[in-house]
C-alpha cells in the first residue's frame, strides 16, 4: 500500500469475538475504528460521535441521497450505516480503518472499495458459539436462538472473504489479524 491507509472490513457472527478482537487492534496507534451512524436514540451513557453518530431520519436520508455511506441498512425501524467522510479522512492521513459490520454490509463495501481487505472472524464451532452467547448472560433464550440461526446463515459466507480467522484463542486470533494487516 502507498501512504494511504487500508480499509479493513471485519465481520462474523454474534459471539465470534469480533468486538473483542477489534478492541485489541485499537491499541495500535495507526488504527482507527469507523463509527456507525444510526437514527435510533442513544441508550444509557452513549454519546454522539463515540458509540454512534446519532442522526435524525432526515439527516440520514440526506446522506443516503448524497452517497455518504459505504453501506447502510434498516433494522427494527432504524437506519444504521457506515459514513464515508471520516474513513476517507483517516485513510488520507495514512491510518488503517476498520469497519466492523454485518456480512451483507461487507458485500456492499467490496463493490464500492474493491481494494478493501475483508476478514471473517469465525468461532471454532457452533457449540462454542452457543456457549459464548449463553455465557454473556445478557441474551434471552429467543435472542440466542435467533443469533444461532443467523450464524448458520452467515458462516458459509466466510468463503467470500479475503481471510478467515478462527477465534479459538483470543491472543492467537488477534496476532493473526495483526499479521494480515501488517502485510498490507
Amino acid at each position: 500500500m502507498d501512504s494511504k491507509g487500508a480499509l479493513i472490513v471485519i465481520s462474523g457472527p454474534a459471539g465470534a469475538g469480533k468486538g473483542t478482537v477489534v478492541k485489541e487492534l485499537m491499541k495500535d496507534e495507526n488504527m482507527r475504528l469507523s463509527i456507525s451512524a444510526t437514527t435510533r436514540a442513544p441508550r444509557g451513557q452513549e454519546q454522539n460521535g463515540v458509540e454512534y453518530y446519532f442522526l435524525t431520519k432526515e439527516e440520514f436520508e440526506k446522506m443516503i441521497a448524497e452517497d455518504g455511506f459505504y453501506e447502510y441498512a434498516q433494522y427494527v425501524g432504524n437506519y444504521y450505516g457506515s459514513p464515508k467522510k471520516p474513513v476517507e479522512q483517516w485513510r488520507k492521513e495514512g491510518k488503517n480503518v476498520i469497519l466492523e459490520i454485518e456480512v451483507q454490509g461487507c458485500q456492499k463495501v467490496k463493490k464500492i472499495e474493491p481494494e478493501c481487505v475483508s476478514i471473517f472472524i469465525k468461532p471454532p464451532s457452533l457449540e462454542i458459539l452457543e456457549k459464548r452467547l449463553r455465557g454473556r448472560g445478557t441474551e434471552t433464550e429467543e435472542a440466542i436462538l435467533k443469533r444461532m440461526a443467523r450464524a448458520k446463515e452467515e458462516l458459509p459466507l466466510a468463503a467470500d472473504y479475503d481471510y478467515v480467522v478462527i477465534n479459538d484463542s483470543l491472543e492467537d486470533c488477534v496476532a493473526q489479524v495483526r499479521s494480515i494487516i501488517a502485510g498490507l
